[in-house]
């Protein structure tokens, strides 16, 4: 059975005392992971899941909170776990130099060290499939800050749909580019509406019989969300939640 498992879901600055952006989606074929935030090797730690369970790493977009967690990632599976099979990273335009860039400013540079395994880099085009493992990745253009640059993810695999928002603020056409996924992971940031580039629930509760999903989770969440004892009849994610599709 195909399934999500919640590793990080809160907001950049681990609103909650929660974990950065993190979601491992689980198949028969393998693993992928859903953003890679800077909490995320001990996230996977504390819910006892094998580094090498990991096939491939998709990145919505170039904030610390999504991508910063690759350079650890990549130094245990060199030196923690001896891996041998291949991993994949995939990201938006340039995604091997900004992974290698980061690894370098972090002090364990890839350059001249021997990784045990092949490490292929894939770059995510909106409207270009991408094949990663087992997995099919489409991206869509998100509305997030452009240095960033953002994309939503629709990763598909054993006949199963996963959609993921990244990081954006509300667009028409969010909607449509979901599509009638099985399971949205929507950010939902805030409260009210407000900061332009993240998503709210009084944005979004009006709004959501304009999805066709069949289900949808929100995530991402800052204070105001993680303080609230209910989401307008929403379901709300949360490290180590197991969402079976």
């Amino acid at each position: 059975m195909t399934e999500v498992l919640c590793v990080g879901t809160s907001d950049a600055f681990g609103a909650g005392g929660r974990r950065q952006s993190a979601y491992l989606v689980r198949s028969a074929g393998g693993g992928l992971l859903l953003d890679c935030g800077t909490t995320t090797a001990t996230g996977l730690a504390s819910l006892g899941i094998d580094r090498n369970e990991i096939d491939a790493i998709a990145v919505s977009h170039y904030h610390g909170d999504h991508f910063g967690g690759i350079p650890t990632l990549l130094l245990a599976a060199i030196y923690g776990d001896e891996r041998r099979r291949p991993l994949h990273v995939a990201g938006p335009g340039g995604v091997e130099e900004r992974v290698r860039g980061a690894a370098a400013a972090l002090g364990h540079p890839l350059e001249g060290r021997e990784l045990g395994f092949e490490l292929h880099f894939h770059e995510l085009r909106a409207g270009v499939r991408v094949r990663l493992a087992s997995f099919e990745l489409d991206a869509f253009a998100a509305n997030h800050a452009p240095e960033s640059c953002p994309h939503g993810l629709l990763c598909r695999v054993d006949g199963r749909t996963v959609a993921f928002s990244g990081d954006t603020g509300w667009f028409d056409g969010l909607p449509s580019a979901v599509g009638s996924a099985d399971l949205f992971l929507c950010e939902c940031t805030l409260e009210r509406r407000g900061y332009p580039y993240h998503l709210s629930l009084e944005e979004l509760a009006p709004r959501r019989r304009s999805f066709r999903c069949e289900r949808l989770v929100l995530t991402h969440f800052g204070p105001e969300m993680r303080a609230r004892a209910d989401y307008e009849g929403f379901e709300a994610a949360d490290d180590g939640l197991v969402l079976k599709l």
